[in-house]
Order: C-alpha cells, then structure tokens, then sequence
C-alpha cells in the first residue's frame, strides 16, 4: 500500500463531486474525484508521470503517474462539442510530466460564452484500485495546495477470460463529438457489469471496454467503424447488451443514432409495429401544415438512393470537379428561385436563397475536401459531409432547427446529382393526385404541378417546416406527421385529404367524394368573392369595427399585404435582417428596411416586433452557452437586454421610422414588469437623444401565462398588448408547438388559452388600451368570431388569409360572437370550442 498525493491543478474554489451538474461526473461514473471552480486559465499537472491520453478536442487529459494512478482533468462541461475551440494543448501522449507542468492553456472568457459550465473535474479513473481517498475542501492554489490523498493497493483482476469468444458487427460511432468521457463513462460501467474481458476493437487497435481512459486512448471519432469482442462465461450476454447502446449513442445528447447492430450469435428483434392514432382503418392523423380540402387518388413517392464510387482521382481533380457540380446546383436553384416568384409569394423565394447559403458554408466544405484528401472520390466525400450533417441537426432538440435537415438534405442530393449525372428523379403525376411520402424537401415541393396534385402527406416534417410554408404558399392542403401507416396505402386508392384537420380519409363513398368536390368549388368561389370584398372594412353585422392587418417579414410581403386589403401590418418580424449574416445589422441597415415596408403601406399602421431570437434560434455573432431547455432560455426580451448594444441599435432604427399613422414597436417574451420598464427606460432615453417628437407606441407581446395574468398591471404603462398565441399555447399547456405527436392538441383554441386572452384584454380596456392577436388562430376562421366576442380590437394573419379573415367578420354580429365566447369559456376541449364554429364542409 502506497501513499500518492495529488496537488491542485488550479486556481480556484473546490467542489464535491456530487455537486458537478452532470450525472455522468456527479455520479462518478468515470471514477471518484473533485470538482474545482477555476480562477485562472492553465490547466498543470496534479502528479508527475505519463500522458497516457490526450482528448482531440483538446478539453481532456489523462496523467499516468509510476504508481498506477490514473488521473483524467475535465476542463469544463459539454466543452468536447466545441472541437478545440478555446484550449491550446501543452503536452501530447507519450509525454513525461512532473508535477506542476503545463498541460492545457483554455480561454475562460470564451469558455464562459460557449460552454455549459467551467468546472473543472480532476478524476482518479481507476478509483476502484484506490483503498482510501482524503479530499480537502475550500480554495486551493495551483502547484501547491494537496486536493485528493489516496492510498493504493494491488489492482485485483476481476475479469474471467477463456471459453466463448463473441464478436459483434461494425458498429459506427453515432456520437457527433465522438467517444468522449461522457459516452465512454456509460460504456465503461455497463461493461463492468460482466465477468467476461471486453475489448473495444478498432481495425489493429484495441481498448479495455471496462476502462474509460483506454477508451478514449482509441480517438474515436462521429463515424469510426469499431467492433465490440468479448471472451469469457458470459460474453454472449455481454455483447448483446452493449452493441445496441453504443450503436444508438450511449444517452449522449450530440447523437446522431444509427442502427443497432446484430452479433455473430443473436438474432435480431423486429421493431414494433407502431400503434394506430385512430380506431378507424380508413382515417389517418397528422399534423395540418396547410389547409384545404381535397379528394384524388394515392401516389406513393419512393425516392432511391444515389449510389457513388468511394475512390476517386487524384484530390485535385476531385475537389475541381466539387466546386463545377456546386457551382451548377447554385445556378438550379436560382431558377427555382425564379419560378416561385412566378408561381406564388414572392417572399418565399428566400427559401432557396437559403439553400444557397447551404452550399457555401464552410463546414460543409471543408468535411467533404478533408474526405477527398484521403483519396475518396468527391460523391463520396460530398455525400458523406452532407448526410453528417443533416443526422447532428436531426438529433438536435429543437424541432425548428432540426427540421432544416430536409433543406440540408435537399442541397445535397441536387449537388450529387450534378456530380454522378444521374438526375433528381421527378415521376410523371396523373391528375388529381394526393402525394404520400416518407418526406419531401422544398425542391420536391417547389417543383409540383399544381394541376396534378391536389395535396399531399408525409410521415415526416412539421408544420413550421420550409415544405409546410412552401404549401401554404401555393395555397396546397397538405398533412404533415402522418401516420407511418400512410405510406403502406396502394396507390390509385381514392382519399380525401384535409389540411386544416391533419387527416387523411381512404375509400370514401361516391357521396363523400361528390361532397367534398362540391365543397371545394364552394371554397374557391368564396375565396374570389372574399377577394373581390377585400378591401371593405371587417365591420360585424351590427356595426361593430375590427382592424385586420398582416403579419410580414419584409417589404415584398407588405406591399402584396395591401393588394388583399390589409389595414396595416399588426406585426414585423425583424428577425429576417439578423439572420444568415456574419454581423448584425447597422442602424441604417435597419432604418433602410424599416422604412422601406412603411412606405409600401402607404402610411398605414406599421408595429415592428423588436429581435426575437436566442436560445432556440441562435445567431451567429451572438455566441450563447448551450442551454438545457432553450424554450425557457434566454430568448426574445432575454437577449436584448443582456446585449444592449444590439437592443439600442434597433430601437434607434425604428424610432426614425416616418410617415406612419401609427408607428409602434412591441418587445417579445415579456414575463415581468421589471423587464418592460427597463426596456421601457432605453426608448425613452434614445427617444431623447434622437429629438423625436411623432408619438410611438410601445406596447408588449403576450406570450407567456404571467404576462396575460398580469395585463391590468401592465396595461397601465404598456400602450398596446398584442398576443402569440402559438408561444401562449405552448407555454400554457406545456406542449411544443412543432411536436409531431404532440401539435394536434396544442391548439390554441383551448378553453385555458382562451380564457388567458380574455383575461388580457379585460385588464388592458380596463385602463384603455387595445390589443391584438398576430398568433396562428387570428388566421384561423373558426377563432375569428370567439376572439371578436372576447373584445379583441386587431387581428394581425397571414397575408393569405386577409380576404377570408376580413369576410368572416363581416359574416357575424358583435352579439353572436360574444355568446360563442362565452360558451367557449365554459367548455372542455379545443375539440369542444371548435364545435361551436362548425366549419363548412
């Protein structure tokens, strides 16, 4: 038995293990240590031996000492995901070290911005070996004050080799930062659960799955092919347990899952069928990603995959031939462009400037040019990069990011198609036909013939997906989050496809087919007529006034927002200038802008809704820490007034906004009234510092329960509420909005929902102010009249649905809409409510 002391690696404070927010270090899964809050920034050796393994991310180090002690430093957390960014590595494995040498020089300041925290875990990996182990506790400094006493003993050998040797199939890394300490904790504490020797094999390499520093030893990267081989009285067991977690990622979040593999001596087990949403075998559910009704016959979309040579030319030549086959991608889409402008919104078109921008980013590039460097041919080196990426974005926890996979996915086969010749398959559609795929993307969906198909279903997407805008645009029904049932239906079966409901009915009967045709003619002459009607005011039956305006994302939307009779825009997203730019928007940028869509209302009302992002919606030039529940993050009103220099800037564009009747401004996410005076407080001061004497509004967005419990309070220093209702509903019921399975009940037609937005407006009339809704059911026709007989003043809808929106109003009278709303207040559902408004089909 041996005495071995280990000495701070730091400046800072210490931590007991358990404290460290992370399960994997917390419950010491890795092995026993301390934790230290770091007060400077070089990381030094706590004992003097070999390096036995240095992390490629450069956050990770393990120190070998002549006794056996195995010590793994850990600067901060989730830091592996930031691919060395931040740290600069003083020693490389193999390297001798006494104690107090340098070992990791990292950034705090960045760290801080970027990392879910900067505690710094010093863990004796092999703890087990350990027969005592003394912590001391306060502040320590780095090179002198002792922090682990540890008393040694022999390593007992626990493992039983001899008898059957198991092998498994390949199995490819899923994780997106590779095997770090995190995954290699998990895969090396369930392989201790086996009396058998485990070994991690990568080609000539191997590694002891029951330690994690021999796992990391083994580098292994998103994508590394290893096999797991295990010897001994329960190697069988063994191998079938562990295959399968670390093919599907071990619980690390940055996982991109693949399938689990089979082993030489099991069989593998059928997925289960998955469960019908619906009793009927002819109704099947989604989610509505567009509205409208429809009746065809089925068309099931296979796509093929492209297959691709693996090794190419010389990678000069490969990479010539790369940068032809983007180059002629981009010019596609710029025709794509073209004949969307053509075809419908204008404003949609942006999508494939987007998918532009996909095609130059930088890391995309650089993953396919480091492929072919090793000799692969540029297909296989382009396809590998972009389908890496889709699967991490894919795996992301916001449904709105990872949805962009389909628009990653798309670029990339356009781009291989260029390269292999082959073209992107486009199937002759007969008339009338009701499309069922896996998934589209926005080519796919850009490029129907909206004579031939009448709507269409995936199993895939979402209703904020691109492809759901894309049909919204071009006025298509479409169902997305279908059941998976959907695409077993055979084709030239008969269907009637409701967008508005998310359903898809099969084999209706010649009455239901000669209805729902009826229906949509219905449809289409209401539409000319609300159309024709559009710019009467909305003025209810017995001569009660409600204002209709817009919700527009830029100028081409406002100026066709007052072709379809919108009174105004209710709300300016103006996100749209702080997204897919290296910096933010100058003051003039913005005021160009600004400016622009007020003189395209013709002096109209114009609120702008201040910067909505962060959290879930990251911007580049605005680096955040990774957060565990970005809806609940920093986000909306959060950001700005952390980084007031982006929050002045814009306040100061739209303050010299000019020839508005009505000019306002109304900030996101408002929970408190601490944060609207604050906000309140940097207007007034730049207001003053501008000279400005037109008056401004400056009024809140109602988004989350507080501020709608609240609106009496605030409506005494707020001039106008306006109401998300998509955030209201999620926050209120506690559903995400973009969920697939959980979207069709979160519907703000909800009694809770409701009674929130009357809540809101009784306290704002209260004290004489007015409030609007801009959220998805001020488009949404059935609502209309219960949010009139609520008392709200604006609806604030899609550009689309002005003429319909505007005509619904005009359908009731104030008294009417009033008894709905409060027969709406009392009952159940959302299903409940929406029985109240039946709609017409």
């Amino acid at each position: 038995m041996a005495r071995v002391e280990l000495v701070a690696p730091l400046d800072g404070v210490m931590l007991p293990l358990e404290q460290v927010p992370d399960p994997v270090f917390a419950q010491k899964m890795v092995g026993d240590g301390i934790s230290i809050d770091p007060l400077n920034d070089l990381l030094t050796a706590p004992i003097g031996g070999t390096i036995t393994q240095v992390h490629r991310a450069g956050h990770a180090v393990t120190v070998t000492s002549p006794e056996g002690v195995e010590v793994m430093l850990h600067v901060g957390l989730d830091t592996v995901a930031l691919k060395g960014e931040g740290f600069s590595p003083k020693v490389a494995e193999g390297d001798s070290v006494a104690t107090g040498d340098p070992l990791i020089g990292f950034d705090p300041d960045y760290l801080a911005t970027h990392a879910k925290s900067l505690l710094t875990q010093v863990i004796v990996t092999n703890s087990d070996a350990m027969s005592g182990m003394t912590a001391a506790t306060g502040t320590v400094s780095a090179g002198k004050d002792v922090v682990l006493t540890l008393e040694t003993s022999a390593i007992t050998e626990q493992e039983v080799a001899g008898g059957e040797t198991v092998v498994s199939e390949a199995i490819l890394i899923p994780n997106t930062s590779g095997l770090h300490a995190r995954p290699a904790a998990v895969l090396a504490n369930m392989a201790k659960g086996y009396a058998s020797k485990i070994l991690l094999q990568r080609g000539d390499d191997q590694a002891n799955a029951k330690s994690v520093v021999s796992i990391m030893r083994l580098n292994l990267e998103h994508g590394a092919k290893v096999q797991i081989v295990a010897e001994g009285p329960d190697a069988a067991e063994a191998v079938n347990a562990l295959a399968p977690e670390l093919a599907s990622g071990l619980g690390d979040e940055g996982t991109s899952p693949a399938p689990a593999p089979a082993t030489q001596v099991i069989k593998p087990v059928a997925a289960p069928v998955p469960k019908r949403r619906s009793d009927d075998p002819n109704l099947l559910l989604g989610v509505s990603a567009s509205p409208g009704l429809a009746v065809g016959t089925v068309f099931q979309l296979k796509r093929d995959e492209i297959e691709v040579p693996e090794t190419g030319a010389d990678p000069h030549t490969e990479r010539r031939r790369l940068d032809d086959s983007v180059d002629a991608a981009k010019v596609q889409l710029e025709a794509l462009q073209a004949q969307l402008h053509g075809q419908a919104d204008p404003a949609k078109a942006a999508i494939f400037a987007a998918h532009q921008e996909l095609l130059e980013d930088p890391d995309l590039i650089d993953v396919a040019e480091s492929v072919i460097a090793k000799g692969k041919s540029s297909e296989y080196a382009w396809q590998q990069a972009y389908t890496s990426q889709a699967l991490q974005l894919e795996a992301l926890p916001n449904e709105l990011l990872a949805a962009r996979a389909a628009d990653l996915r798309d670029v990339g086969r356009r781009v291989l198609s260029a390269l292999t010749g082959q073209p992107l398959e486009q199937p002759e559609l007969p008339v009338g036909t009701v499309l069922i795929a896996e998934d589209l993307t926005p080519s796919d969906t850009a490029s129907l013939d909206r004579d031939r198909v009448v709507g269409f279903c995936t199993v895939g997407g979402g209703a904020t997906s691109h492809v759901a805008i894309l049909a919204r645009a071009l006025d298509l029904p479409a169902v997305a989050g279908i059941e998976p049932q959907a695409l077993e239906v055979p084709p030239g079966t008969t269907a009637v496809i409701d967008g508005a409901r998310g359903t898809l009915r099969l084999n209706p009967d010649e009455a239901e087919v000669t209805r729902i045709r009826e229906a949509t003619q219905r449809a289409a002459a209401k539409r000319e007529a609300d159309i024709a009607a559009a710019n009467e005011p909305a003025t209810t039956t017995d001569g009660h006034r409600v204002e209709v305006v817009a919700n527009v994302g830029g100028i081409a939307e406002a100026e066709e927002s007052t072709g379809l009779g919108g009174e105004g825009v209710g709300l300016l997203r103006s996100e749209f200038l702080f997204l897919a730019r290296a910096t933010a928007p100058t003051e003039d940028e913005q005021t160009k802008i600004y400016q622009g869509v007020a003189s395209a209302l013709g002096g109209r009302t114009l609120i702008i809704r201040t910067l909505d992002v962060g959290g879930d919606k990251p911007l580049p030039y605005l680096p955040l820490p990774r957060e565990e529940n970005p809806f609940l993050g920093v986000r909306g009103v959060r950001l700005a007034i952390d980084r007031p220099e982006i929050l002045r800037t814009q306040i100061r564009a739209i303050l010299r906004v000019t020839g508005s009747t009505r000019l306002g401004m109304m900030f996101p996410m408002i929970s408190s009234l601490e944060e609207f005076r604050s906000l309140k407080q940097v207007v007034q001061e730049e207001t003053a510092d501008l000279g400005r004497t037109d008056p401004i509004q400056i009024g809140i967005m109602v988004e989350v329960p507080s501020a709608a419990v609240m609106a009496e309070q605030f409506a005494r220093e707020a001039d106008f509420f306006s109401i998300g209702t998509n955030d209201l509903t999620q926050y209120t019921l506690a559903m995400d909005r973009g969920h697939p399975k959980l979207a069709p009940m979160a519907d703000a037609m909800n009694p809770a929902v409701l009674k929130l937005i009357g809540q809101t407006v009784e306290g704002a009339h209260a004290h004489g102010k007015w409030v609007g809704v801009c959220g998805g059911i001020a488009s949404d026709e059935q609502a209309v009249p219960i949010l009139v007989g609520l008392g709200v003043d604006e609806l604030s809808v899609s550009v689309p649905a002005l003429p319909s929106i505007k005509a619904t109003v005009r359908r009731h009278s104030l008294e009417e809409c009033q008894a709905l709303a409060r027969k709406a207040l009392s009952s159940d559902s959302a299903a409940d409510v929406r029985a109240l408004v039946p709609l017409d089909y």
